[in-house]
């Protein structure tokens, strides 16, 4: 599965760059997320549990950041294990720009889903990815500029279907766990 979309968050482009690069604001922001564990600078194990339909799993993995250009962009990778739920693993891409007051995050991912997970539909799927994205921004909004700013704006998405980053690594990460944008 590919997804592309974007998010506008009201901070600065730094402060966003901090809050997405601090293991205990996607902790708090991450629904599900039980850990993140910074191994190296570029390196995370993740754990989180995830409900999809009938399937809810406990992921663990791996997340592994590349080509920083604070505080403009990275790639990540990531690669998880669900048990018997399922393995996930992919590649994004997250960039910022200042947009007027805020910042503009934009994102691509790339992941691939096996076990009980990749059984079941991609309706269902896109709906709890959806309402994780929303609840994600909202928390991480919350986080970075205070109670004001915790309705988002909705992700604009170029891609039906597409799901905003930290879906993907929570689900992945679950799943991988994302470990999971995990």
């Amino acid at each position: 599965m590919e997804m592309t979309g974007e998010q506008f968050i009201p901070a600065l482009q730094a402060e966003v760059w901090r809050g997405l690069n601090d293991p205990e604001v996607l902790k708090a922001c991450i629904s599900g997320c039980e850990s993140i564990e910074k191994l190296a600078d570029t390196e995370y194990t993740v754990v989180t549990t995830v409900a999809i339909g009938p399937v809810k799993a406990r992921f663990r993995g791996k997340l592994v950041l590349a080509d920083l250009d604070p505080p403009n962009s990275y790639s990540l990778s990531f690669d998880g294990q669900g048990g018997a739920a399922g393995v996930g693993k992919g590649s994004g891409k997250v960039s910022l720009a200042t947009e007027n007051s805020g910042t503009r995050l934009s994102y691509t991912v790339k992941a691939q889903v096996g076990g009980k997970l990749a059984q079941i539909g991609s309706r269902l799927i896109d709906g709890v990815a959806k309402k994780m994205a929303d609840d994600f921004f909202s928390a991480f909004n919350q986080k970075i500029t205070g109670p004001a700013a915790a309705a988002p704006e909705p992700s604009a998405e170029a891609a039906p279907g597409a799901a905003p980053l930290w879906w993907v690594v929570a689900i992945i990460v679950a799943m991988f766990l994302l470990a999971h944008l995990s």
